[in-house]
């Protein structure tokens, strides 16, 4: 059972760590780029790679809140029990953030969009959004790390 429980851990900082690759790399290669676009060329530099990305990040996302709870109880009568709680909080607030604010902004360039000012408006909001979801997933990120951090100290002073 202790080896499940790992395991399920595990699984979230690698969860986290897809989200903070996946975004970080956002920041750092697309939002670039991303004044080059135009309504000519946008659409498949963007919207196949969105799609993929929602489809497998949802699957994901519901397997990181399962772990969460997983987690949480597990370390319910402990004091570590707010690394869970914080990170299942960030994975809502990510979660909220994307489908409340983003997806708006995926669908209106899936069902393209032909005026450049209109284009660009959008993806100036879409990535502004963006930076605000990776900062979530990077915290996502930094909690698990620092559990783990904290869990090989313990480790160490046993």
């Amino acid at each position: 059972m202790k080896k499940l429980l790992i395991l399920n851990k595990v699984i979230l900082f690698a969860c986290a760590s897809m989200y903070f690759g996946t975004g970080w790399s956002l920041v750092l290669f697309s939002f670039p780029v991303a004044p080059e676009l135009t309504p000519n060329n946008y659409y498949m530099q963007f919207v196949p790679q969105v799609l993929a990305a929602t489809k497998f990040f949802t699957y994901m996302t519901m397997l990181m809140m399962v772990c969460c709870m997983i987690f949480i109880i597990e370390e319910w009568r402990t004091s570590i029990k707010w690394y869970p709680i914080v990170f299942l909080v960030l994975v809502i607030l990510a979660t909220l953030l994307t489908i409340y604010f983003i997806f708006e902004y995926n669908e209106q360039m899936t069902a393209g969009i032909t005026d450049p000012m209109i284009l660009k408006g959008v993806l100036r909001k879409w990535m502004n959004l963006n930076t605000i979801r990776v900062s979530i997933w990077t915290l996502q990120w930094l909690v698990m790390a620092i559990y783990f951090f904290r869990l090989e100290l313990k480790l160490k002073q046993a």
